[in-house]
């Protein structure tokens, strides 16, 4: 399936990119560097310009647009939501239309190409770029953990460029299917309503769409990369994709194996960044989802009462309040509220990067 955005209107941007790409090894940059900058200066002007005008005009009361660090953390948030709203679906429509994905073999899997994937791998390159600039004019609010996840982010999509498992950037995309109700979660304690029932109906919404795509078709679809790339480095593609390749030499658009005609076996680095990776975002997801579980029972919970009676340190000064008979009587006094999600999980910054491809 051809790249719904194709480059033509500009030639000149991606001539000027061939160098670089020629550097890197990423042959399929020129053909998807209008997508990567048009989405990282999209979500510039977004952070910079439409969060803040929406924010004032529709929440004037809870916009923090005198506090900088607050105002920071409040619109990467919008950016953050609009994104994962934007990916998610197109990542979706992908999945659905690509017949040429929907195909694939092993070889094809690994090695080969189709515009549409290539789209959705740009895009996330995209935000990784504005991500990476906004944390580092911002970094005394967001601090140098954000920045090396921003940096680890970028360079594990860019390497699709080379391109290398295109066909997964739409699968572990869906990572994000979650991020939009914990943004949600968050501009509900924003906007005063913690613990109301509409944060109640989001975090169950949260905590399933969490545990359906980051841990049980998350941790299926690592099985069946790795598979895919163990073989990967056993050996290359197959000597008839090789020939068929340099046949269509000018076909890139109908040899999803185009791209594959200079390839061998996939380098031990390659391979063993990408599951290092996977592992890691894995472990977190597991260890996020039960903080997260934890944090909502006791969002949601009755608040108990903590008895203060004559032996208690504090009686006196009850008691001094206290008129009448209340005065002998044992008072009680109610605990601050529990945290909630995001107090005891990492920012959402952490988890809507939480993809690979």
């Amino acid at each position: 399936m051809r790249d719904p955005f194709p480059i033509p209107p500009f030639p000149a941007l991606s001539k000027a990119v061939e160098p670089l790409a020629d550097l890197l090894a990423f042959p399929t940059l020129p053909l998807h560097v209008h997508e990567v900058v048009g989405a990282a200066l999209f979500y510039t002007f977004t952070h910079a310009v439409i969060s803040p005008v929406l924010s004032n005009l529709f929440f004037p009361k809870y916009y923090p647009k005198n506090h900088r660090a607050k105002k920071a953390n409040w619109d990467a948030h919008v950016v953050s939501l609009i994104q994962s709203l934007v990916i998610n679906g197109l990542a979706l429509w992908t999945m659905y239309a690509d017949e040429e994905r929907s195909a694939m073999d092993f070889e094809q899997r690994v090695w080969g190409y189709t515009g549409a994937s290539g789209m959705i791998q740009a895009l996330a390159c995209g935000y990784f770029v504005w991500d990476l600039g906004i944390t580092l004019l911002n970094l005394d609010i967001f601090g140098l953990g954000l920045l090396a996840h921003a940096v680890s982010a970028l360079t594990v999509y860019s390497f699709g460029f080379r391109p290398y498992l295109n066909y997964y950037s739409s699968i572990f995309i869906l990572y994000e299917l979650s991020t939009p109700f914990l943004n949600i979660h968050w501009f509900f304690d924003k906007l005063n309503m913690t613990g109301s029932k509409p944060q109640l109906y989001n975090g169950i919404a949260l905590l399933a769409t969490f545990f359906c795509c980051r841990l049980v078709w998350g941790t299926y679809q690592s099985a069946v990369v790795y598979k895919d790339m163990y073989q990967a480095i056993q050996r290359g593609p197959d000597a008839g994709y090789i020939a068929a390749a340099f046949k269509n030499s000018t076909a890139v658009d109908e040899n999803v194996m185009y791209f594959a005609k200079d390839a061998g076996p996939v380098p031990l680095w390659l391979a063993g960044t990408y599951v290092l990776s996977n592992l890691t975002l894995n472990t977190l997801n597991w260890y996020w989802f039960f903080k997260m579980i934890t944090a909502v029972k006791k969002r949601f919970e009755p608040p108990k009462a903590k008895i203060v009676t004559e032996n208690s340190p504090s009686y006196a000064a009850v008691a001094k309040n206290a008129t009448g008979a209340d005065a002998g009587k044992e008072a009680r006094v109610t605990r601050r509220r529990q945290p909630s999600i995001v107090d005891v999980v990492p920012d959402t910054e952490e988890l809507r990067h939480g993809t690979i491809q």
